[in-house]
């Protein structure tokens, strides 16, 4: 398994936690509504109900958040290398490597640190179509790539 795979797994198990763990939220929450629901405390009954309603609304608004990225995740194949920066490029930089599919965050793979980030962000546009040598600019930091896998 190339490192490049190995980063993909490990961002895809990320992914896949993220959803396991939101739906376990909302089970919960679902469990917890069933049960305030057999409660009979007036207008504290009224307001806790609509606490957990406006609670359940936002965690599912995440799960739909964390399942998008999650396929956005499984649509990349990590074996795939090109010579620009395209979605699903590990790209070596003067800064460390990034790794463009889903805004997932900063994450140690092999002892080497990682940040998964998005076509759509600030750098993420930048460095689309970029090749070796190529630099990009944000916020005051200069990127320099130097490898694309």
């Amino acid at each position: 398994m190339t490192f490049k795979q190995k980063i993909h797994e490990h961002y895809l198990q990320i992914a896949s936690e993220k959803v396991q763990q939101l739906q376990q939220v909302l089970d919960d929450l679902k469990e917890s509504g069933s049960n305030e629901t057999k409660s009979t405390a007036g207008d504290k009954h009224e307001t806790a109900l609509a606490m957990l309603q406006i609670e359940q609304e936002h965690k599912r608004n995440q799960l739909k958040d964390a399942q998008l990225q999650k396929a956005e995740m499984e649509k990349i194949n990590a074996s795939i290398v090109a010579e620009t920066v395209v979605k699903g490029s590990l790209i070596k930089t003067n800064k460390g490597y990034l790794f463009l599919s889903v805004a997932l965050g900063k994450a140690v793979v092999d002892s080497v640190p990682v940040t998964a980030l998005s076509p759509q962000s600030p750098l993420g546009r930048l460095l689309i179509g970029l090749r070796i040598g190529a630099t990009a600019a944000v916020n005051n930091n200069q990127y320099i790539i130097e490898s694309i896998d």
